[in-house]
């Protein structure tokens, strides 16, 4: 375990599991760049700390990602924690979106984790040591009806990371993806969900259906993100930290059935998968 205090770097810190990421990291003597793009709804939830610098950061501004960081070394010095957590869900039928809607989701959720890790890396670089986090979802994992553009930007998000891992790993950067389960954030609030406008009669009973369940469990969800934001902080102390943390008992669940049903689909189809080969003579 390595106990030395380290600096973070935090998107979406205003909302949700952001706020509580802050206040683990400040609990335990580090010092912190809360960023968002409402810098005053940040200074009135997480107030003064000599450890804690407020940033303007909108994500899915490549300017905006590299003045924040050049503002959060000229500060600290370094940064040794990058937590991509800002994020936003858009929830509705493929049909139904716009383009416009799907590509803000993607600009949001998977650009924008790009846009602040291209502006950190230089710094990790130098170090030669660094952690990259990103918060996905079990729809990182598996996608769900009524989550199309939600799912594409997760399952993105991670094949990113995945293919990120190698390439700085003999730097001695660290990048870990995390799968929440059901958090009572603020995720599924006004201010973060967006639906999709209705407009093909054939979708209206299940569209119905599913865009009640979100809003009936916004606020009820079983995860406490305190606890998960006191996870990280024993994640991110770990020498060899784990490229993958499935965050929740609804979570490991979902990564369970991912992979039995993977493996039902192998299994199936084996034969003919591993028949594709050429006949050399």
């Amino acid at each position: 375990m390595n106990d030395k205090k380290k600096v973070w770097f935090i998107t979406g810190a205003g909302r949700g599991m952001g706020v509580d990421f802050v206040k683990s990291a400040l609990s335990a003597g580090n010092q912190v760049i809360a960023t968002g793009r409402n810098t005053e709804r940040i200074a009135e939830v997480l107030g003064n700390d000599e450890n804690l610098l407020i940033q303007k950061l909108d994500v899915t501004s490549n300017t905006d990602a590299v003045a924040a960081v050049d503002e959060a070394v000229a500060r600290f010095g370094r940064i040794d924690i990058l937590i991509n957590n800002a994020g936003s869900f858009y929830g509705g039928y493929f049909e139904e979106f716009t383009p416009e809607q799907v590509e803000e989701q993607l600009a949001t959720n998977l650009i924008g984790p790009m846009n602040v890790t291209r502006a950190v890396l230089p710094i990790m670089r130098k170090q030669r040591s660094g952690h990259i986090l990103a918060v996905s979802s079990g729809a990182g994992l598996q996608g769900f009806e009524f989550n199309t553009a939600y799912a594409a930007s997760k399952f993105g998000l991670e094949g990113w990371m995945e293919s990120l891992q190698p390439e700085v790993e003999p730097f001695g950067i660290h990048t870990t993806i995390v799968n929440p389960g059901f958090f009572r954030t603020e995720l599924l609030t006004n201010e973060s969900t967006t639906f999709a406008e209705p407009s093909i009669e054939e979708y209206k009973e299940r569209r119905i259906e599913f865009q009640d369940f979100f809003i009936h469990h916004n606020g009820k969800q079983a995860g406490d993100p305190k606890r998960l934001s006191q996870a990280l902080i024993k994640i991110t102390s770990e020498e060899h930290p784990p490229s993958r943390f499935i965050a929740g008992a609804d979570a490991v669940d979902l990564a369970e059935q991912k992979i039995s049903e993977l493996r039902k689909q192998i299994d199936a189809y084996r034969e003919l998968s591993v028949s594709m080969a050429y006949d050399e003579a």
